[in-house]
């Protein structure tokens, strides 16, 4: 995919739907759906601050109507990537949202260098753990408690993308 100017890819404009960057004016809808989704929910504050960031890629996908379905945030530091998070809001779950805002962000880092890219999910989301097994992610560790309301363990996964050696993964 071409890069445009500022180096992130242009805004996707197949089947209506429109992948792009989030804006400042994005915060308030992407806090809503972090609201809806998770009962230890990030603070608008929190996207907000990300937004000014250097090695924060934030991501928005967005209806026709410009309503925004989901949102991804990876984080970069040298050749590691994090997602650090993932959302789609509950009305638009189970239609490959979330698998495109994930390509989007592993393309990107892929295309950027960078070797590996690691999240942390809920060990009970089982739909989330399909899709990054299908995106070639595998479990490397396991944090105890590291999720509240209710207390749940979290897998670490781990994805080490194409065209990177063994030497530097």
């Amino acid at each position: 995919m071409p890069l445009g100017r500022d180096g992130a890819s242009p805004g996707l404009a197949t089947d209506g739907l429109t992948l792009r960057n989030m804006a400042s004016a994005d915060v308030e809808a992407v806090a809503a759906i972090e609201a809806a989704s998770f009962s230890d929910a990030w603070p608008p504050s929190a996207f907000t601050d990300l937004l000014q960031r250097d090695y924060a890629r934030l991501r928005v996908i967005a209806d026709p109507h410009g309503e925004l379905l989901g949102y991804c945030i990876l984080l970069r530091a040298a050749d590691q990537g994090e997602i650090a998070n993932i959302c789609t809001a509950p009305a638009a779950r189970g239609q490959g949202m979330g698998g495109r805002l994930l390509d989007d962000a592993l393309t990107w880092a892929d295309a950027g260098g960078v070797v590996e890219v690691f999240l942390e999910v809920r060990i009970s989301n089982t739909a989330a753990r399909a899709l990054y097994t299908a995106r070639g992610f595998s479990m490397v560790g396991r944090r105890r408690g590291y999720y509240q309301h209710p207390t749940e363990d979290a897998l670490v996964l781990r994805r080490t993308l194409p065209g990177a050696t063994e030497s530097s993964a």
